[in-house]
């Protein structure tokens, strides 16, 4: 059940499932928002939705093939301070539901340094 394009067919293929819009970044751009929405534990696939950036420069940052040693410190840059404003944020409690709360918070850092 395949069919066959011509070989002169010269439009442009759809975009691929999870693309919402053209991305405007640079590729640095790219790469720090890659390790922002990372940090933040969104799927690659929904990053692609969100910004536009290609899913494969996505999934070639977090697997490691692409800026093998500068995307994983920027992940760890965007973890650390995703975890010192949820910290922040905690101090609104009171009591054993902020202590429980910062715990929590605490397992999950170290749980994602670890990895």
């Amino acid at each position: 059940m395949s069919e066959s394009l011509p070989h002169n067919d010269t439009r442009t293929p759809s975009p691929p499932y999870g693309y919402s819009r053209e991305c405007h970044h640079s590729r640095e751009q790219q790469m720090h928002i890659v390790a922002e929405y990372h940090a933040h534990k969104i799927r690659p696939s929904r990053i692609a939705y969100r910004v536009g950036i290609d899913i494969a420069f996505i999934e070639a940052l977090i697997a490691g093939e692409e800026e093998a040693e500068r995307f994983p410190r920027l992940v760890a840059d965007y973890r650390r301070k995703r975890y010192q404003q949820r910290m922040r944020d905690s101090k609104r409690r009171r009591g054993v539901s902020r202590y429980e709360q910062q715990q929590k918070i605490e397992r999950e850092y170290h749980r994602e340094v670890d990895l």
